[in-house]
């Protein structure tokens, strides 16, 4: 196959365009419109969907499954062993949606035994050298600024954002909506809907401008006003909260979620 000029590549043709200097094991499965970029690395098993561009020097190691419309920065290693000390070469995979844009120097690496795979869904932005451990489930329009760090078996719900720099614990659970400020570690669960930030990490608030540039109107964000002033302003224990909440505010969708979700943390929610 010819060499195209990668940046000039605006529909993707009904063949896949690999570089000469790109290594593709022949088990993987390239779809149509497949771009891939000089010096990738794309090991066996590996399938790719359509229209998705992988970016040069990028490595997507054994088993990967990824959907259609990704973009894959330069240098991006994906499914690659878990660390994990446990792992003794079972068989596990990285599965990414599609429209996802990850770039540059990222590392998401394929699951353990524990939960046999690592999940990252659709249109989400993963940013340069952030890194998503083994068995993490990340949802849908999620952002990962530059640099996260997330350990191993860590949640993100939809429409998730984590700052710059953010260092994540394992099996922590980050609600839907929710905004973490850069630069903070989070030991703990954070609540949808939430804008925590500070050392230690603390609810600032509700993360009103992420919610209104989602289109929540006044009828969702009045009651979710509400449950936070008594969940997280009250002085109340977690369990007298959630009584006042469920008995004085109005229980639309998004309440329901918040409630929920504080009592099904097994870490505890950052307050």
């Amino acid at each position: 196959m010819t060499s195209p000029d990668l940046d000039t590549v605006a529909t993707p043709p009904a063949d896949p365009i690999i570089h000469p200097t790109a290594i593709v094991d022949p088990t993987a499965e390239l779809a149509s419109g497949v771009v891939v970029g000089p010096y990738a690395i794309i090991e066996s098993g590996v399938r790719v969907g359509e229209g998705t561009r992988i970016d040069s020097h990028a490595r997507i190691a054994r088993d990967t499954r990824i959907g259609r419309a990704n973009r894959i920065g330069h240098g991006a290693v994906l499914g690659t062993e878990p660390q994990d000390s446990t792992y003794r070469d079972e068989p596990t995979w990285l599965e990414i949606g599609d429209r996802n844009i990850i770039r540059e120097y990222a590392t998401l690496h394929r699951g353990t035994k524990s939960s046999g795979k690592t999940l990252v869904g659709h249109d989400n932005f993963i940013m340069a050298y952030a890194h998503v451990a083994h068995d993490c489930r990340i949802a849908n329009h999620v952002t990962l600024v530059n640099s996260v760090n997330m350990a191993g078996h860590v949640t993100i719900e939809d429409w998730a954002v984590v700052g710059g720099l953010v260092p994540v614990h394992q099996f922590v659970h980050v609600g839907c909506h929710a905004m973490i400020a850069g630069g903070f570690r989070v030991p703990q669960d954070v609540s949808p809907y939430a804008l925590v930030a500070g050392q230690p990490l603390h609810v600032v608030g509700l993360n009103i401008v992420g919610l209104r540039r989602r289109g929540f109107e006044a009828v969702q964000l009045s009651p979710l006003r509400n449950a936070f002033r008594i969940l997280f302003k009250s002085g109340f224990n977690t369990t007298q909260a959630l009584d006042r909440v469920t008995a004085e505010v109005d229980l639309t969708a998004e309440v329901h979620h918040l409630v929920e979700f504080i009592r099904a943390s097994e870490r505890g929610v950052t307050k």
